[in-house]
């Protein structure tokens, strides 16, 4: 399951983003999404889980949680598909 985390710090890292996810289960991969020139963060990333129930259980765990002065928001990620809202 792939989880859409919003609302980052600039300062979060990956290690960062994967430690706030293991509690709730097994962490296949994180990605804090990065300025292609800059390498700053755009302050969302993603996080893929192994298993869809613990995915959901870290979503309602984690979402409104307050780290680093933010309000995360944590939701199941779209395809981009679903984002841009292509009739396809």
């Amino acid at each position: 399951m792939k989880i859409y985390v919003g609302n980052l710090s600039h300062t979060m890292s990956e290690i960062d983003l994967g430690a706030l996810f293991r509690p709730h289960g097994s962490v296949l991969k994180v990605n804090v999404i990065r300025d292609h020139y800059t390498r700053q963060s755009k302050c969302f990333g993603y996080v893929q889980m192994t298993d869809k129930k613990e995915g959901c259980t870290a979503m309602r765990a984690l979402h409104g949680t307050r780290i680093n002065d933010r309000l995360l928001v944590v939701k199941e990620a779209r395809s981009r598909d679903e984002r841009e809202g292509l009739p396809w």
